[in-house]
């Protein structure tokens, strides 16, 4: 009965492989050919013959559609074709898949990094402490949070944690820093005159702050820079007083700045050298920084890790990260200052 039907089989077949080769390679026509001389599974072969047998021309639609998921799951679960067309549609299908998977993948992930900024109005929390939100959603919303609450960024929270000692003496100590700022005058604003004075004491608390009326007419109050404006200087204090007052207090003191040598000029003072720290001059500071002048904005981004100078700058600032700066070396910084001197003394 076995050899009648592989002979029956093998007459339409010969018919119908014209068409199944066109659409479909020689490894197919094997397989079909191939489970007929094994003995097991009778039944299943009967009918595969059958179907060839009964009708090819039905059967050749559903041949010329390969890519069709459906068909080939089924043709693998019955266990008629296990290698073959099958399993090569199967990996292609796999690999569109993937490939589709991954297109997917990736403009979901596009889609949630344009959500990721919160609007103004799905911030709604009332009574919930800023750095909580920034925790839970991120720093946009806390951004958001702290201006819904009229609170001041966390960046000028931070900065002033890290140069003003809280609670601390609010007075005179040993060492002082000092900031000035300058106004533009002559033909093109190119020679400078004091606007502004700032100390603070070696805790980062101001102890002095005073505008200084123009000497000269003032040709570019730099503004972008000095923060000053013609309101801020018309009202302030006359020069000579400033200049008594700010002399009064440097007498006998250490005194810390960046590039004193300008504020110094402008004040039309001078200052014992042994006594003067400069953190644009202190060695170790050029050498961490890699530069021969470094501002004080470099300074305080690598050493501190605060941005100072973001916009207008703030003598008072100024002279607080001046003094962070040294109180950060001090120990390192005077015992240098102090074997300079003996080494000169032994001389």
């Amino acid at each position: 009965l076995l050899k009648q039907k592989a002979n029956n089989s093998n007459k339409p077949l010969s018919t119908g492989q014209t068409d199944t080769k066109k659409k479909q390679p020689l490894k197919a026509a094997k397989s079909l050919a191939v489970p007929a001389v094994s003995g097991n599974g009778n039944a299943v072969k009967a009918k595969s013959t059958n179907k060839m047998d009964n009708g090819p021309a039905k059967d050749s639609p559903a041949l010329a559609k390969p890519e069709s998921k459906g068909v080939t799951a089924n043709k693998n679960l019955n266990g008629t074709k296990s290698n073959g067309k099958g399993c090569k549609e199967k990996k292609k299908n796999g690999i569109v898949v993937k490939e589709k998977d991954e297109l997917k993948h990736k403009r979901r992930k596009a889609e949630e990094h344009v959500e990721q900024q919160p609007k103004e109005a799905d911030i709604w929390f009332d009574d919930v402490d800023p750095k909580d939100i920034e925790a839970a959603i991120g720093p946009e919303a806390a951004k958001i949070a702290r201006r819904n609450l009229g609170l001041e960024t966390e960046q000028c929270q931070s900065v002033e944690q890290v140069l003003v000692k809280e609670k601390a003496f609010d007075g005179l100590t040993r060492a002082v820093a000092m900031d000035c700022e300058m106004v533009g005058v002559g033909p093109k604003g190119e020679d400078s005159i004091l606007a502004r004075v700032s100390i603070v004491n070696q805790f980062g608390k101001c102890i002095y702050d005073k505008y200084v009326k123009p000497t000269e007419k003032v040709t570019d109050y730099r503004t972008a820079v000095s923060g000053i404006r013609p309101q801020n200087i018309n009202t302030g204090e006359d020069f000579k007083t400033v200049q008594k007052e700010v002399a009064e207090i440097l007498k006998g003191r250490i005194l810390v700045g960046h590039a004193l040598q300008n504020d110094l000029k402008v004040l039309l003072l001078d200052h014992p050298r042994k006594k003067i720290r400069d953190t644009q001059r202190y060695k170790p500071f050029k050498q961490r920084v890699k530069s021969s002048r470094p501002s004080l904005k470099l300074l305080c981004e690598r050493l501190l890790n605060v941005q100072v100078q973001t916009a207008e700058h703030c003598s008072i600032q100024d002279a607080q990260a001046a003094m962070r700066l040294y109180t950060l070396e001090k120990k390192k910084w005077e015992a240098a200052v102090k074997n300079k001197a003996n080494n000169k003394n032994s001389k």
